[in-house]
């Protein structure tokens, strides 16, 4: 197998997943009104004061308060 057709298969094994979770990620938030949802890292939880689209806002997690933005 050629160098550059080794990267190509390289590449489309470690894209492919991370596609995967992006997708998935972004599928699990239910339909929303804009600022209702304060979207972290990680997870998203609903909003506890609605407000302006990309305004920062917390979710509780069981390690405390994680920070996140309005969308």
């Amino acid at each position: 197998m050629s160098n550059s057709r080794r990267f190509t298969v390289v590449a489309a094994a470690l894209a492919l997943p991370a596609l995967v979770a992006a997708l998935s990620a972004t599928a699990q938030v239910p339909p929303h009104s804009p600022g209702t949802i304060c979207h972290t890292p990680q997870f998203w939880c609903w909003a506890p004061q609605p407000g302006a689209p990309g305004a920062v806002c917390y979710c509780p997690s069981q390690y405390g308060w994680v920070q996140g933005r309005l969308g």
